[in-house]
């Protein structure tokens, strides 16, 4: 990409920013105020935020999606993803410490399965979001 190049897209990119603001500054305390007071706390939104970031990983989202169907432990798991069984405790203790999965013992084997209803409606609300047909005007 040449130098002009850069502009026309530093350009458009501009444009779409100014698109998207007011073009008035008048701010609309009694809205501000309002929205403010039902806001939750800082500590609480950062908490929500880390809970996001679990999902930003495809391995995670691809091992809650094959939990959702069966419990499974750690070999079934690595079998059906076709990586190392290492790799899959590794997701498995994050998605663990963020309480999306739990597990029980079984002899010598640990069998994973989602931690609760909210896990699932996590992941059935955000497959239903990017399934949905293109935004309209």
């Amino acid at each position: 990409m040449n130098t002009y190049s850069y502009i026309k897209v530093w350009r458009e990119t501009m444009n779409q920013d100014r698109a998207l603001c007011c073009e008035e500054t008048e701010v609309h305390e009694d809205a501000v105020e309002q929205v403010r007071s039902q806001l939750p706390q800082d500590e609480v939104l950062y908490d929500l935020a880390e809970l996001f970031k679990i999902f930003g990983d495809s391995t995670r989202v691809k091992i809650l999606y094959a939990l959702l169907e069966a419990e499974l432990c750690v070999c079934d798991i690595a079998k059906l993803m076709d990586v190392s069984q290492s790799a899959v405790s590794h997701q498995l203790r994050v998605l663990k410490g963020s309480k999306l999965v739990k597990f029980r013992r079984e002899g010598k084997t640990l069998y994973y399965s989602l931690a609760d209803e909210h896990v699932f409606r996590i992941l059935s609300q955000g497959m239903e979001h990017i399934l949905e047909g293109p935004e309209t005007p």
